[in-house]
């Protein structure tokens, strides 16, 4: 079968509140693809007719990037059923067949061991395994089942760091040579670094000298450790500040973020602990060009991307200690073990006795580099998934 180029990229749209780092994966992987391989690729984000125009509209304003809402995309309707029973999500190739999609970038979703199209699954992390009690048994079993599935049908799998490919061999030993490893690096856009940092230092209210922290209020991602490092610091009489951005809903628990606040009130840090909100993707970066350091606590990650859009600026980094962080920061970060919150402590306090002068970081020179063999990985993926479809039909 011939394929034109550029090839047409099926893409199920990540809603940024429900999990901004993959909805910013996304959209630093479309800049990516336009920027270096630009005349291979032209991605299809397929999108609920509800949801949210802003998320929509930041994809859609990347060059060569196409946004198609339909029901079938709607999050209250998976179309797993008619995927398991018949082995094809009808409604969902409908609309991959009306926008001439060559291959499907599966993301938490199975259309099909009949769906007529090569594929592949991305896999972001295996928290479900590494963090089980984090989740229900039913989501827990959802999520292991779903993976074997798309094993189990053939796709090529994507994961995002050696750390995940070890994890993916360890609890799926089938995955035999059909995981590849794209490694996400991000360069931002001209438009997302026009705001002035100090502006927006001022809107926030914060003070020069400050520690950022841009994660969801998700249990997994363990602000509780940084908030007892702040006790910690305050029962000495040292005086730092941690601002953090991010959504703080998660259906899984819908009281969590209440109760992160609660903490912080009883124990009088709110002035050292402040909460800015699902803040503007400029705002994000103006605070990273300007802050002492990134914090990310997380007790598991596939790939973090505030740790890599920080890379991005070189913002020293104060990180837990999991073996993805090292990974992704070549030992470069001040590290901490989750439930470490006097190391985490010290970390700050070295920081606060220091304090630089402040001064706007700028993109490093090696982006381009880094970005460019993201994109690359990331051809290479789809050629093997086009690879393997051609040896399924020939057999």
């Amino acid at each position: 079968m011939t394929r034109r180029a550029p090839l047409r990229l099926a893409f199920t749209h990540i809603s940024r509140k429900l999990w901004a780092g993959g909805y910013n994966y996304q959209r630093n992987l479309f800049a990516a693809l336009h920027r270096y391989r630009c005349d291979e690729f032209a991605p299809v984000v397929f999108a609920g007719v509800a949801d949210d125009v802003d998320d929509l509209a930041g994809l859609a304003v990347i060059p060569k990037v196409e946004v198609a809402q339909a029901a079938a995309f709607d999050r209250h309707r998976s179309g797993l059923a008619s995927a398991l029973v018949t082995g094809i999500d009808r409604a969902a190739v409908a609309a991959f067949r009306e926008h001439n999609i060559d291959v499907v970038i599966e993301t938490a979703r199975f259309f099909g061991s009949r769906m007529p199209y090569p594929a592949v699954a991305w896999f972001p992390d295996f928290q479900h395994r590494r963090l089980p009690q984090l989740f229900s048994p039913v989501a827990r079993w959802r999520r292991d089942i779903g993976f074997r599935i798309q094993i189990a049908a053939g796709r090529t799998i994507m994961l995002s760091s050696e750390s995940a490919l070890r994890d993916c061999r360890a609890f799926y030993p089938d995955i035999a040579g059909k995981a590849s490893v794209v490694r996400f690096a991000t360069q931002p856009s001209a438009e997302l670094l026009t705001a002035d940092p100090l502006e927006i230092l001022g809107q926030y209210e914060l003070p020069q000298h400050f520690f950022y922290l841009p994660n969801q209020f998700w249990r997994h991602k363990n602000h509780q450790v940084v908030i007892d490092a702040l006790a910690t610091l305050a029962s000495r009489d040292v005086d730092v500040v941690v601002a953090a951005s991010g959504s703080k809903d998660d259906p899984r628990e819908p009281n969590y973020f209440e109760s992160l606040e609660r903490q912080v009130d009883a124990r009088t840090l709110t002035r050292n602990f402040r909460y800015l909100g699902m803040i503007p993707m400029p705002h994000v970066y103006a605070l990273l060009r300007v802050c002492t350091a990134l914090i990310n606590p997380s007790r598991f990650e596939g790939w973090s991307t505030t740790v890599e859009e920080a890379k991005s600026f070189g913002v020293p980094m104060i990180l837990s200690d999991l073996e993805v962080h090292r990974e992704q920061t070549s030992g470069t970060a001040r590290y901490f073990g989750t439930d470490d919150p006097l190391t985490l402590a010290n970390h700050l306090a070295a920081f606060a006795k220091n304090p630089q002068p402040i001064s706007m970081r700028y993109l490093l020179p090696n982006l381009n580099e880094r970005v460019s063999a993201f994109a690359s990985d990331f051809a290479q993926t789809i050629q093997r998934a086009l690879l393997s479809n051609r040896s399924s039909e020939t057999e």
